[in-house]
């Protein structure tokens, strides 16, 4: 009897680990560094979620921390998420690198020598092209104001506050 209640809960445990990734959500922190003077952007998003897209897009498994592998990603996040001049010519995002864990992988991108004013609007489609209900949430600091935005897959470019 006692096996078969071990049995049981190591059942019901792993059913539950099976549905705790029930959403997905992608988190972008828009920042200007005084000491730079650049537009910094920094993206998190689980891992599961990444690693899924690329290889339902490559058909084989990455490490990000090979460079090869490191420049995929790079090409898909540049598609997929850039910010605009009021003039809608896109600004030139310059890849500074990227981290992972089992958990999340952190994107970090800047605008080299730019104001964060010099940015009008936002696009953010990462992984919403993957995954339906994916909701990309960006948040802009501005002098110590954040504002938020939400994107999903309707919803892939708005002004920013």
């Amino acid at each position: 009897m006692m096996r078969r209640l071990v049995c049981g809960a190591l059942l019901a445990c792993a059913c539950l680990g099976a549905h705790a990734h029930r959403f997905h959500a992608g988190i972008t922190d828009i920042s200007f560094n005084q000491g730079t003077g650049s537009i910094e952007v920094v993206h998190t998003y689980m891992a599961h979620d990444v690693e899924a897209l690329l290889a339902n897009l490559y058909q084989r498994q990455f490490d990000l921390s090979d460079p090869q592998d490191e420049a995929v990603l790079r090409k898909y996040v540049e598609k997929q998420f850039y910010l605009l001049a009021p003039d809608k010519s896109r600004l030139p995002l310059r890849w500074v690198g990227v981290t992972s864990n089992v958990d999340t992988v952190v994107v970090y991108q800047e605008v080299e020598k730019t104001p964060l004013a010099s940015a009008a609007r936002v696009h953010d489609a990462v992984l919403s092209d993957f995954l339906p209900d994916q909701i990309n949430t960006v948040n802009v600091n501005r002098g110590g104001a954040t504002a938020t935005l939400t994107f999903d897959r309707s919803k892939t470019e708005q002004p920013l506050p």
